[in-house]
């Protein structure tokens, strides 16, 4: 966790360079805010002249009207510079949230699952609105406000101790010293309040997130009202943070008013006693008093910039340490490999965190183009981890697999995964048409094309019966399909990739035993029309690798067994057994 000391720092540096690099759009809001600040200042001033000539009977009529004008015509001069230095300053301060939010993006897509484990998606969720929110506002409000609020109050004070009396400035500002420290010991809670703030409604978040994703099962097990009881319990402590926190930010107000209340008081008192000894006139005490009024807004603006600088600094605390995280994997690789290349594996070895024994021990693997490789085994004996460490989510502990004798972490990330067309068990659905996914690696798939891909997968006639057909949105994580059917558009998907590699990770799982014979046999003829394409299957159910060219036993991370499915069959080992189980099973199902 970054002190606060250089938090403060890091977030300045970052500002700093933000203002450098939009200078042109901070100068000319800086600029308009100068010529409002002169206006300002101008306006009690003629008001004092105005005064003092009413006094004297000097200014009549269209002299008089001509005055008056000058002053409307000064104030919606005033308005028109507010709105645009607004304009100009906005569009800077949205662009850096715009940026940061890109930036956290990115990020995030570029870790592996080692660092999402310690994280909460709910607290990254927060991260990327409220915390970002927060640091714009320090970029936008908070950097404008300070720099009118400085610049106002310094020609407000000039005005009233240079060009009305200085006796009666000095006097008007004997409560501010207190004011200061008002402001000081503010700010010190209200850094505290803020982060908590921020924490609760990351919390909170987490909630909803879980909470929404896992509704089938809270339905299930009849959770439900202790997951709202939750949840209020939450939104309770979320609100109660955010209270404390508007309640300090709140403080600043009485102390401005205390503090301006004094003031007037003594230079009401003061400026009284210099009337009647005649050394004002009644005009410029007018001006003072309005000088003093127009006070107001710089302390107000200087409790607004410092209550925005806690929360922009207690954000950063947060944002940070997550913008910077190394990578869990690096992405350093220049090379390039052929479509058509042989994958192998030499000597491989993981072990999970804290594992008793390793998950994948001294494993040798080989694809040559255009061929299947089948994995099989119990779970938990490696299956998965072999295509982890294929698609880079994790790192061997010993050995290593290349493409085309390129090992993996010489090639860019991108460039790997473009390679491979990847179905989990567990396939991920966006919230959009059944089309729009399955056309995910290739948008811009024809409607045949994505119709041809739902025909191989054995999906077609399911999307056919939906109400909307390829148009129908699937919800959120693709809730409104069933297990098998789900499985089936990710297959569809993969299909529909141009991946020389096509890797299906227990993606039979889901469906029956006669859905898998038509996709297995499309998955034949779509061998035959594309020769050059590579497949690995990773099954429970045996007959999902038996046309495979070679296939691999694993048992606790070893190989125990491989060869072809006569071959295995012949060896009389766990393929074997495995097999006349699954057909005497296969059997019984069908009678």
């Amino acid at each position: 966790m970054l002190s606060a000391a250089s938090t403060s720092t890091s977030l300045t540096r970052m500002l700093g360079a933000f203002v450098r690099e939009h200078w042109r759009a901070y100068a000319s809001a800086a600029a308009m805010l100068s010529c409002i600040a002169a206006l300002t200042v101008w306006i009690p001033r003629q008001v004092g002249h105005v005064v003092d000539d009413l006094v004297a009977g000097g200014l009549k009529g269209d002299a008089l009207l001509r005055q008056l004008g000058l002053l409307v015509l000064a104030g919606l001069i005033i308005y028109l510079l507010r709105v645009g230095w607004r304009l100009a300053l906005f569009k800077a301060a949205f662009h850096l949230g715009a940026r940061l939010r890109t930036r956290l993006f990115a990020r995030l897509a570029l870790q592996g699952p080692a660092y999402f484990q310690g994280q909460r998606t709910g607290d990254l969720m927060a991260l990327a609105t409220n915390d970002i929110d927060a640091v714009e506002m320090a970029a936008g409000e908070a950097m404008l406000a300070g720099f009118d609020g400085t610049q106002t109050l310094l020609l407000v004070l000039a005005m009233m101790t240079i060009a009305i009396d200085w006796r009666l400035g000095l006097a008007a500002l004997l409560p501010f010293p207190l004011m200061a420290l008002a402001f000081w010991w503010i700010s010190k809670h209200l850094h505290a309040a803020a982060q908590d703030s921020l924490t609760r409604f990351g919390d909170l978040n987490q909630q909803v997130q879980e909470s929404l994703a896992g509704v089938r099962t809270l339905r299930a097990l009849g959770l439900v009202n202790r997951s709202e009881q939750r949840f209020g319990e939450l939104a309770g402590h979320a609100a109660e943070a955010a209270f404390r926190s508007q309640r300090w930010e709140a403080a600043y107000e009485p102390a401005v008013g205390m503090t301006l209340g004094a003031a007037t008081a003594i230079a009401l008192a003061v400026g009284g006693w210099l009337v009647a000894q005649r050394e004002i006139s009644i005009g410029q005490l007018t001006a003072f008093t309005m000088y003093l009024g127009q006070l107001i807004w710089p302390m107000f603006a200087a409790g607004w910039v410092l209550a925005l600088l806690e929360r922009g600094r207690a954000a950063w605390t947060r944002l940070a340490p997550v913008l910077d995280a190394p990578l869990t994997l690096a992405d350093e690789g220049r090379a390039t490999v052929p479509a058509q290349a042989e994958l192998r594996g030499e000597g491989l070895s993981f072990s999970f965190p804290g594992a008793k024994r390793p998950a994948l021990e001294d494993v040798d693997v080989a694809l040559k183009p255009g061929k299947t490789l089948g994995i099989v085994g119990a779970t938990g004996a490696g299956k998965s981890t072999f295509v982890r460490l294929l698609l880079r989510q994790s790192e061997p502990d010993a050995g290593r697999l290349s493409l085309g004798g390129v090992p993996l972490p010489d090639l860019p990330l991108a460039s790997l995964r473009a390679h491979i067309a990847w179905v989990p068990q567990e396939p991920f659905l966006f919230s959009a048409s059944v089309a729009e996914n399955i056309a995910l690696a290739r948008p811009g798939a024809t409607p045949a094309d994505i119709e041809a891909a739902a025909r191989l997968a054995a999906v077609h006639d399911d999307i056919q019966r939906l109400p909307k057909g390829y148009a129908t949105e699937v919800g959120e994580r693709g809730v409104t399909l069933s297990g098998g059917q789900r499985q089936r558009v990710a297959i569809a998907r993969a299909l529909l990739s141009d991946a020389p590699l096509l890797v299906l990770d227990d993606a039979l799982s889901a469906v029956d035993t006669g859905t898998e014979t038509a996709i297995l046999d499309h998955l034949r003829e779509l061998r035959a029309a594309r020769p050059d394409r590579s497949v690995i299957v990773i099954a429970h159910r045996l007959s999902a690798v038996m046309d495979a060219d070679e296939v691999i036993v694993l048992k606790q991370g070893h190989v125990i067994e491989r060869g072809t499915h006569q071959q295995l069959l012949e060896l009389g080992g766990w393929y074997a057994s495995q097999w006349r189980y699954q057909q005497i099973e296969a059997s019984l199902e069908a009678e």
